[in-house]
């Protein structure tokens, strides 16, 4: 009998830090060759992460911001461009490179969630009236505008962008197709409300974090729900599969992240953390897993770190 392989076993985590404040979003670009983090300091930072170096990791800073920057999303199709959403109303792409605001937009409100279309081509943006805005990247303009009478958290695309799923506070996950943004199923997926939702880079499923604890993983042809995960005992802020659709790493309020087998639903590590987690983000390539949250110093301030889970040496 050959050993049973434990996965995730003995792997360490690194600590970045240079953020003033806490950070709330953390993002790989498609490369899975920088890393980007968005703070409440209103700033952006972006860090060149090597899966074996050492050595001091230089970042460069996005400043513009006049409020929290509360998520990003990279272009899926091009490794140095980034969007931003922020309180401040404002949407901005930059070039990670320069780290130079090439186009701004202002929208009617506080931004707190973004997500590009596969393809490249379009931006949802989703504020705290509940308003879904999509933009055309390359006017930079707004081409659908949305308000909708229930509380909408995180948006996603399916891979093909012919379908977009908004999770609500009702404890829906609202189907519409796109781009007409016309009603195509609800589904009860929760007893409290959808929080996050994470698509398997494979394209087979979906998975949904609630404020009941629990993370769901659906079917996306048959639209049904496969199977639960059920390790956290707080609401679920952040899902993430890795880049194989293998393993789903979620987090809460919970003192640890807990990353679980897809196909089993079964827990097979377990991250300890300081403080609740606001983000948590596979690499597109490699396991490494970026994790962000309320982390304070031992003065009770905001700590301003992220950290990377996945290297052989701490």
């Amino acid at each position: 009998m050959g050993e049973t392989i434990i996965p995730f076993k003995n792997l360490h985590s690194r600590e970045y830090q240079g953020h003033k404040k806490k950070v709330h979003s953390v993002a790989w670009n498609c490369s899975g060759t920088k890393l980007a983090s968005g703070s409440v300091d209103q700033t952006a930072r972006i860090w060149h992460i090597e899966p074996h170096g050492h050595g001091k990791v230089k970042d460069v800073e996005l400043k513009g911001h006049s409020d929290s920057v509360d998520q990003l999303c990279w272009d899926p199709k091009h490794a140095e461009l980034i969007a931003t959403a922020s309180g401040d109303k404002t949407v901005r792409l930059w070039d990670a490179r320069s780290g130079k605001c090439s186009q701004q937009v202002e929208l009617s409100g506080e931004n707190i969630n973004i997500t590009y279309k596969p393809d490249g081509t379009h931006i949802a943006v989703g504020n705290r009236d509940d308003e879904l805005t999509i933009l055309d990247v390359r006017k930079f303009k707004p081409i659908h505008k949305r308000k909708f009478n229930y509380e909408v958290n995180e948006i996603a695309w399916n891979m093909s962008g012919d379908m977009f799923f908004l999770t609500t506070g009702n404890g829906t996950v609202e189907v519409l197709s796109y781009p007409t943004l016309q009603p195509v199923d609800t589904l009860m997926a929760h007893t409290a409300g959808c929080y996050c939702i994470a698509i398997d880079p494979l394209g087979r499923y979906f998975a949904v974090g609630s404020a009941d604890s629990l993370v769901s993983l659906w079917d996306i042809k048959d639209m049904l729900c496969l199977r639960t995960f059920t390790k956290l005992e707080w609401p679920v802020r952040t899902i993430s599969f890795n880049n194989t659709g293998d393993y789903i790493a979620s987090a809460s309020e919970d003192l640890f992240i807990d990353i679980a087998n897809v196909q089993t639903g079964r827990s097979v590590h377990q991250i300890p953390c300081r403080a609740a987690m606001n983000s948590v983000e596979w690499n597109p390539k490699c396991n490494l897993l970026a994790y962000a949250g309320d982390d304070k110093n031992k003065y009770q301030a905001d700590e301003g770190v992220f950290r990377i889970f996945g290297f052989e040496s701490a």
